[in-house]
């Protein structure tokens, strides 16, 4: 399949997934991320803020406001296909830009310099063995992943791994997925 194929494959799965169905993988998953090792020593973690349709990262963020680790969530800029990611210490410093995308409001929340995040769970549709992953196309990650130098992890539902993906040589895989089955990788 094309990378445009399984985008479409996977987010219709995601689509016509229950809510409760969700809500408890999610946690299932979270609860098993909690367990790793790059969790408990990462003292700052960059997370997208999940849509209604994707796995839940609330309870993720909760967990981790909880445990006083600090807390940082992507903001894109289109103009230049560029990210940064700011500290997060409130939901209330969020606001929904585009594609019910949630991102930080700048006003509200600080740059955090891409040394200073110790684990990034890096979002995605589709995974293969190796870490590699599909996304939404945009290419944000893949730029940012290039020169980062922290752990990355990924967390997603069983059904949203694969064998083998197509990747192209700029693309850089995760070191772990998280899904309810267990840890892969």
């Amino acid at each position: 399949m094309t990378k445009a194929e399984w985008r479409k494959k996977i987010k219709n799965e995601l689509l016509s997934m229950e809510a409760k169905d969700r809500k408890a993988m999610s946690e299932k998953i979270a609860e098993q991320l909690f367990e790793t090792k790059l969790w408990q020593n990462s003292n700052c973690i960059g997370i997208t803020v999940s849509r209604k349709f994707e796995l839940d990262t609330t309870f993720i963020i909760k967990k981790a406001w909880e445990e006083g680790k600090r807390i940082c969530v992507p903001k894109c800029y289109s103009a230049n296909k560029k990210m940064e990611f700011r500290e997060l210490s409130s939901f209330d410093d969020l606001e929904n830009v585009y594609m019910d995308l949630y991102e930080p409001i700048i006003e509200k929340t600080k740059d955090i310099p891409k040394e200073n995040i110790d684990l990034l769970i890096v979002p995605g549709l589709v995974f293969d063995k190796k870490g590699y992953r599909i996304g939404y196309g945009g290419g944000y990650y893949d730029r940012f992943l290039q020169d980062y130098q922290g752990s990355t992890l990924s967390i997603a539902y069983s059904f949203q791994t694969a064998e083998q993906l197509p990747f192209e040589e700029f693309d850089v895989p995760v070191e772990q997925i998280i899904t309810e089955e267990g840890r892969h990788i």
